[in-house]
């Protein structure tokens, strides 16, 4: 379940990507599969081994181009190690609304990013964000959690400030949002009750099979309650910076 479009990105054979927090590695192994030579980067050493052992089956299988290459690195999102314009292409996907010094991640991950390259960012959008926040403290009082919650306006703005451009902004995955209420009215731990498990089956059924029904009910609904909203932007050219 990707958040980020790449089609947005032009991520392609030798592009240079860096996945900010990548978690499981959905982005990861997106930018893998289309050529790029991507790094997925987290400070969680259990996620990393799940990545890098994904990323070598993708290799081992031909499910990538013989010359993209795929990495796993450890690492502080507030000190990135790599050199100023490292990467044609950053990707931050839900990661800033957990970190405390969201502003020198913000940092971090511009002076990474080439002259010319692009940078996207997704974060829990606010009103699903907030309704989740009503409902439950469980949801976002613990440890590694949630500790803001944006407004679209407030991220592009912090962004911007470092000189980059909006290139383009949209809304993702709508029928995750009550899929979310629902779980913090009855309690985020409660996978077991049958409506949580009766929704999460339908959430499974549209990932696997992507059926006309739900993808035109969710792209209808994503301008709405869409539960991320995802922002795109362009660091300047080197002759314009």
């Amino acid at each position: 379940m990707l958040t980020v479009d790449y089609d947005l990105l032009g991520v392609g054979a030798g592009t240079k990507v860096i996945d900010v927090g990548c978690g499981a590695g959905r982005h990861t192994f997106e930018a893998f599969r289309r050529g790029a030579d991507v790094i997925g980067f987290d400070q969680s050493v259990s996620d990393l081994n799940d990545v890098d052992e994904i990323l070598q089956a993708m290799k081992e299988q031909g499910e990538v181009p013989a010359s993209a290459k795929g990495e796993a690195v450890k690492g502080d999102a507030l000190d990135l190690p790599y050199a100023d314009g490292t990467f044609d292409c950053v990707i931050a996907s839900e990661i800033l609304e957990h970190v405390p010094a969201d502003d020198k991640a913000i940092s971090e991950l511009v002076r990474v990013l080439k002259p010319g390259g692009s940078l996207a960012i997704t974060v829990p959008r606010w009103l699903p964000e907030k309704i989740c926040w009503v409902l439950s403290d469980e949801y976002h009082a613990n440890e590694g959690g949630h500790i803001r919650i944006y407004r679209a306006d407030e991220l592009r703005d912090k962004v911007l400030a470092h000189g980059l451009t909006l290139t383009h902004t949209h809304h993702a995955h709508a029928l995750h949002s009550p899929y979310w209420w629902l779980k913090c009215a009855v309690g985020t731990e409660k996978n077991s009750h049958p409506a949580v498990t009766a929704y999460h089956k339908l959430l499974v059924w549209d990932m696997m099979s992507r059926p006309w029904l739900t993808r035109t009910a969710e792209a209808a609904l994503n301008p709405l309650i869409g539960k991320s909203v995802a922002l795109y932007f362009r660091k300047p050219p080197a002759a314009d910076a």
